[in-house]
Order: structure tokens, then C-alpha cells, then sequence
């Protein structure tokens, strides 16, 4: 049998680390996505103000299987 994989690019965001807005769009996208099999975290970037991070921001692509009738 053939497997078949889609990819999705998402953005997480997180006011606590780069980490944490990696599982946090992973949390939310296995709310609606089934078969997710790997992450790949493309990018890492922020939001400064008066020079602190105050928002993490990590971009992600999601590689799950897609499900066969």
C-alpha cells in the first residue's frame, strides 16, 4: 500500500521561549489534523520591544499521512 503525506506551514507564538511556540502549534493543529508523523522547525524569529523578546515565534512545517476511505 502507498502512503501519502501531506505538508502544512504554521506560525507558533508563544510569550514564554522558542520551544514553546513549537508545541504549542503542534497542540493546537493536532485538534483538527490526524496522523501527524514529523515536525520541522524551519524558522526562529521574535517580537523586540525596548530590547527584550516579548514574543517567540516559530515556523514549522507538519508532515501527517493522509487517511484513505
Amino acid at each position: 500500500m502507498m502512503t501519502v503525506v501531506k505538508v502544512i506551514e504554521l506560525v507558533g507564538v508563544s510569550d514564554r521561549s522558542w520551544d514553546d511556540a513549537v508545541k504549542e502549534a503542534l497542540k493546537e493543529t493536532a485538534k483538527t489534523v490526524r496522523n501527524i508523523k514529523k515536525v520541522e522547525v524551519v524558522e526562529f524569529s521574535g517580537k523586540v520591544e525596548d530590547d527584550v523578546i516579548t514574543e517567540y515565534y516559530a515556523r514549522i512545517k507538519l508532515y501527517f499521512e493522509v487517511e484513505r476511505p
